[in-house]
């Protein structure tokens, strides 16, 4: 089985991920900050020392990147990395600041942008950390910094991954990245992301 490390994974399991890690040759290891998820591993992204290097094959990290400082970014990443098999990958997604700060730009701050299984998420709760969730003592959700489609890339580039491919959902207010720790060929790199982009 190939070790899948879900990273940040709140409550949600492997299902929730992605339909290619849904395969049944992954073998899912849960690891987050709040022990109320009990994740198998309690740890935050910039500290992962209970794994060990070269451990996993993937790393998956939803909506968990924007929770870090800005200077805490590089540190987590270079986590990711070493942690990784030489022929690994991360897929990363978090929200998009471009498409959100168009209907910052139209007054539409406070205005649902979508509605999400928590109920209607405003520009405001996509910006900053979900509201409703951060008003109940969930401090976890609070958000400390954002990307663009191009600052995400640069940032994965930056921190030492041979290759990137990332996406950008306007209608959905996300962004999609796979940092591959070797690299990888433009034609490895789609098939990749045609397999892991989007849940």
């Amino acid at each position: 089985m190939k070790k899948l490390l879900h990273v940040g994974c709140g409550p949600k399991r492997v299902a929730n991920t992605v339909r290619a890690f849904n395969d049944g040759t992954w073998e899912e290891i849960r690891l987050d900050i709040d022990a109320a998820v009990r994740p198998d591993i309690l740890g935050s992204m910039t500290d992962m020392s209970l794994i060990d290097d070269l451990a996993v094959d993937a790393i998956f990290s939803s909506h968990n990147i924007e929770h870090l400082y800005p200077h805490e970014v590089p540190i987590a990443l270079s986590e990711v990395i070493r942690v990784l098999k030489g022929d690994g990958f991360c897929v990363i997604t978090c929200p998009d600041l471009k498409s959100v700060s168009k209907l910052v730009l139209q007054d539409q701050l406070l205005e649902p942008a979508y509605i999400s299984r928590a109920g209607p998420i405003s520009p405001l709760d996509i910006l900053y950390g979900h509201g409703a969730s951060i008003s109940g003592g969930n401090y976890f959700m609070s958000h400390r910094c954002g990307f663009t489609e191009k600052t995400l890339r640069q940032t994965l580039i930056s921190s030492g991954f041979s290759s990137v491919a990332t996406s950008c959902r306007p209608g959905s207010f996300d962004l999609w990245a796979i940092g591959c720790k070797g690299p990888r060929t433009e034609s490895e790199l789609r098939t990749l992301a045609q397999e892991y982009f989007f849940e």
